[in-house]
């Protein structure tokens, strides 16, 4: 008897000490990945997509057009697929869907990482990838805050993701990488992904992760550089606000400032933004914000304005998050 108790509690502890070994290897692993995305990086992507090449990214326009070949070749560069089918990243959205404010068709670009044991639960990580185009006088409005920043974030944290499945440790969930068209003309593309083609059932989508202007710091904060506005985190699901504040006490310790998520906020930001049409579908949401500047909308949201160690820590953080979000044992619960 005494031998069997010696056994038993000698394999409790093996299981204990493994499980242990094996949690701790996971986090390894994801600060690996995350270290992965890096400022030179961003740098590099945002100075391309930010240039006057893309003549300010306005939707259906040439420039924009440019802008959704740029993001298709960095996924085939690093071998991300597409979910719609092979070799096609486009979301075809019809020029009648904009009633009138854009000149002709548009597209969403998709691609992802599917999950190795609940393929069907999907984490969408999103941003805009338009701007406002040119301006009556000929001045191209960049947009490298607005929103070159969560662009180049998208594709760093996707390529972080790949490198893990490369490794062997992909994520149990799927993640969907969504760049939607004609945000500054109504959230025309993220309404037409939720409404009228979802490529994965929205009951089945566990969070949006949604990014719109992280590159910069706004006057409030110009003291204290190490924070993000979060918006919408607590609205649908309390357990996604603390699955993120957990993340960033861990990895980060960035003051999260939730004055925009207050329900009186006079700019309403959470109404304005990509992650409402996935908010209004009971699919809980976190916006990702560094508030409004001077060149908010206009010639001067310049690439060189972009700092660009900021971006890269507010990159990380969102990987981290769908990280967790992808490879806890349930989904987060919503309210």
């Amino acid at each position: 008897m005494k031998k069997i108790i010696i056994l038993f509690i000698f394999a409790v502890f093996a299981t204990s000490c493994s499980s242990s070994l094996s949690n701790k290897n996971k986090q390894v692993s994801a600060i690996e990945y995350a270290n992965s995305i890096t400022k030179e990086e961003l740098k590099e992507a945002l100075y391309i997509y930010a240039s006057d090449d893309y003549e300010g990214r306005k939707t259906s326009e040439a420039g924009q057009k440019k802008a959704i070949e740029f993001i298709k070749q960095y996924y085939v560069a690093n071998n991300v697929p597409s979910p719609i089918a092979e070799g096609d990243y486009f979301q075809e959205i019809p020029k009648a869907y904009f009633n009138g404010r854009a000149n002709g068709d548009s597209e969403n670009v998709l691609a992802y990482i599917k999950g190795s044991e609940k393929p069907d639960e999907i984490v969408i990580i999103s941003a805009h990838l338009d701007h406002i185009g040119i301006s009556g006088n000929g001045e191209i409005n960049n947009g490298a805050d607005d929103n070159g920043s969560g662009t180049v974030a998208i594709l760093e944290i996707a390529e972080a993701f790949k490198l893990a499945v490369d490794k062997g440790h992909g994520p149990k969930r799927s993640i969907l990488f969504l760049h939607v068209t004609g945000e500054e003309i109504g959230l025309c593309g993220s309404k037409y992904y939720a409404y009228e083609d979802p490529v994965f059932l929205l009951e089945n989508t566990i969070a949006n992760l949604n990014i719109d202007m992280i590159g910069r710091v706004d006057d409030k904060h110009k003291d204290h550089r190490n924070y993000l506005y979060l918006i919408g985190s607590d609205k649908l699901s309390k357990e996604l606000h603390r699955v993120s504040k957990a993340v960033n006490d861990k990895y980060f310790n960035m003051t999260f400032d939730y004055t925009f998520n207050k329900e009186n906020d006079p700019n309403r930001f959470y109404y304005r933004s990509d992650h409402y049409n996935f908010a209004k579908n009971n699919v809980p949401v976190i916006f990702y914000f560094n508030g409004t500047h001077e060149d908010y909308h206009k010639h001067t949201d310049t690439p060189d304005k972009i700092q660009y160690d900021l971006l890269e820590t507010r990159a990380r953080l969102i990987f981290h998050t769908a990280w967790e979000l992808a490879n806890r044992d349930e989904r987060v619960k919503v309210d």
